[in-house]
C-alpha cells in the first residue's frame, strides 16, 4: 500500500486544519458587535475563541484517521498535538492577562466561591488543561502507568473543552444570535462524535476483525516475535516500515493498546503479520507469556516511515536496539521483490549476543546488495568492527560519497536519533533525504 503524493496531501490537510480552527472566529465576527468594548477586550475574546477551537479539534488530530496522518507519519501528528496544546494554553493565558490588565476589577472573578458560573467554568477549563499538561510531562515521575494516563488524558481533555464551551455560552458575547449558538452546538456535537467514533465505533469495527496468535518465539536482545493471523477476514495491506496499535488479552474497548512496528514483509498474501517486541517495560515484558491461540486486535497500519515513499538510487538504514524492527520489514520486503539497489545498514547494539536478527541479516546479504555494519558499545576482545555510538565521524566513514543520492532511514532511541539526524545534516545530507520514526506518543 504505497503512500503517494505526501507533499500535496500534507499541504491540503494543513489548509483544512487552519480553516477549521479559524472559521468559528471569522463567523462570530459576522453580525452585531457588542457595544462599549475596546480593542484589548476584543483581542482577548478573539484569543479565547481560537484557543477553544484548537482544544476542540485536538480530538480530530488524535482520532487516527489514516488519510490525515499518512503525509506526515503518526509521530509527527502526535508531536503537533503536543505543541499545539502549548499554543492553546498560551492563548488562554494571554486571554486572561489582557482582560485583567484592561480591567483589574475582573480579578475578583478568580474567587470561585463568589464568582458567577461563567467564571467557574472558565477556571475549571484552565485547571483541567493544567492537569492534562502536568500529567503528560511528569507521568513517569508521578508513577502513572500508560493505561491510567490514557484514561485520565481523555477525561481531562473532554472536561477542558466542555468547561470552555460552557464559559463561552454563559458569557454570551458574540453568541446572542441563534445561528451563532447553533454553530457552536454543531462544533460541540462534532467533537462528541469524534469521541464516540474513537471509543465506540472503532472498537466495534475492530471486534469484527480479530487476530489469533500463531507463534511466539524469542529473538536475540531480550526480544520476542509475535506472529498473528487474521480470523474470518483478509487482514490489512501495509507499507514496509509501518506500525499498528496492538491489543492483547483485552477487548478493543479497553485502554490496553500499544504501538509496535510490523517486522514482517508486506508481500505476504495471507494477511499474516509479525511484531518483534523488546522487553522494555511492564507490558512488553509480558510478551513472552503470550501463547498461540490467544486473541488479538490490531488498529493499523499507520506511519510514513517506509521505503515505498521514495525512489532513491539506494538506501541507508541507521538503527539502534529495537529500532531494527521496521528496518527488517523493509529489508524483508525488498528481498522478496528482488530489489538490486545498494543498501547499507548501520546497526547499533550493546554487544554481539544482543544483536536482534543477527543471523537473518547475514542471510539477507545473500539476497540483497546489502552491507551491514554493526556498532557495539560493549565489543568483545579483538572486535574488528566499529564500536561505541553512532557519531558523525563513524557516519562519515561508512555512508557513501554520493550522499544525497540515497534515502536515509533512522529509527531507535530518541537520543540516538537526535544525534544521527544532526550528524547527517553536518555531513551535508539534505533533510529531504532523512526519514525517521519515533514512538513517544505521550
Amino acid at each position: 500500500m504505497p503512500i503517494r503524493n505526501p507533499t500535496t496531501q500534507g499541504a491540503f490537510w494543513i489548509a483544512v486544519y487552519l480553516l477549521l480552527i479559524l472559521s468559528p472566529l471569522f463567523l462570530l465576527l459576522i453580525g452585531p458587535v457588542p457595544a462599549g468594548r475596546n480593542f484589548w477586550v476584543e483581542l482577548s475574546v478573539a484569543l479565547g475563541f481560537v484557543a477553544l477551537s484548537i482544544m476542540g479539534f485536538q480530538f480530530l488530530i488524535t482520532a487516527r484517521f489514516r488519510h490525515v496522518a499518512a503525509p506526515y507519519g503518526m509521530d509527527i501528528v502526535y508531536e503537533f498535538h503536543r505543541q499545539i496544546s502549548w499554543v492553546a494554553f498560551a492563548l488562554i493565558i494571554a486571554h486572561l492577562v489582557i482582560l485583567f490588565a484592561n480591567n483589574p476589577r475582573l480579578l475578583r472573578l478568580l474567587n470561585v466561591f463568589e464568582a458567577p458560573w461563567r467564571a467557574r467554568f472558565g477556571l475549571g477549563s484552565i485547571l483541567a488543561l493544567l492537569l492534562l499538561i502536568a500529567t503528560s510531562i511528569w507521568r513517569k515521575r508521578l508513577g502513572i502507568n500508560y493505561e491510567s494516563w490514557r484514561v485520565g488524558h481523555g477525561v481531562l481533555g473532554t472536561l477542558a473543552v466542555a468547561f470552555g464551551l460552557a464559559h463561552a455560552v454563559l458569557v454570551n458575547h458574540y453568541l446572542e444570535l441563534p445561528w451563532k449558538r447553533v454553530l457552536w452546538i454543531a462544533l460541540a456535537l462534532f467533537w462528541i462524535g469524534l469521541l464516540v467514533y474513537v471509543r465506540l465505533v472503532k472498537p466495534l469495527l475492530m471486534m469484527r476483525r480479530p487476530y489469533r496468535v500463531t507463534e511466539v518465539f524469542p529473538e536475540r536482545g531480550r526480544a520476542h516475535t509475535l506472529v498473528l493471523r487474521p480470523q474470518g477476514h483478509r487482514g490489512f495491506k501495509f507499507a514496509p516500515g509501518q506500525f499498528a496499535w496492538l491489543t492483547l488479552r483485552n477487548s478493543p474497548f479497553a485502554f490496553q493498546e500499544h504501538p509496535f512496528s510490523l517486522s514482517s514483509a508486506s508481500t505476504a498474501d495471507s494477511g499474516q503479520v509479525a511484531f518483534t517486541i523488546k522487553a522494555l517495560g511492564d507490558f512488553t515484558s509480558t510478551i513472552s507469556d503470550i501463547r498461540p491461540g490467544e486473541r488479538a486486535y490490531l488498529d493499523g497500519p499507520y506511519g510514513a516511515f517506509s521505503v515505498d515513499r521514495h525512489k532513491a538510487a539506494g538506501c541507508v538504514f541507521v538503527a539502534g536496539g529495537v529500532g531494527i524492527t521496521p528496518v527488517m520489514s523493509m529489508l524483508r520486503t525488498l528481498a522478496d521483490r528482488g530489489d538490486e539497489r545498494p543498501l547499507l545498514l548501520i546497526y547499533g547494539s550493546k554487544d554481539w549476543d544482543s544483536i536482534t536478527f543477527r543471523e537473518e541479516l547475514d542471510e539477507l546479504k545473500k539476497r540483497l546488495n546489502l552491507q551491514v555494519e554493526h556498532l557495539l558499545t560493549d565489543p568483545p576482545p579483538g572486535w574488528p568492527g566499529e564500536s561505541g555510538r553512532v557519531t558523525a565521524e563513524v557516519l562519515g566513514r561508512l555512508i557513501p560519497r554520493d550522499r544525497n543520492t540515497r534515502q536515509y532511514y533512522v529509527c531507535g532511541p530518541d537520543p540516538m536519533m537526535d544525534s544521527v539526524e544532526a550528524a547527517l545534516t553536518r555531513l551535508g545530507v539534505s533533510l529531504a533525504n532523512i526519514e525517521s520514526e519515533r514512538y513517544n506518543f505521550i
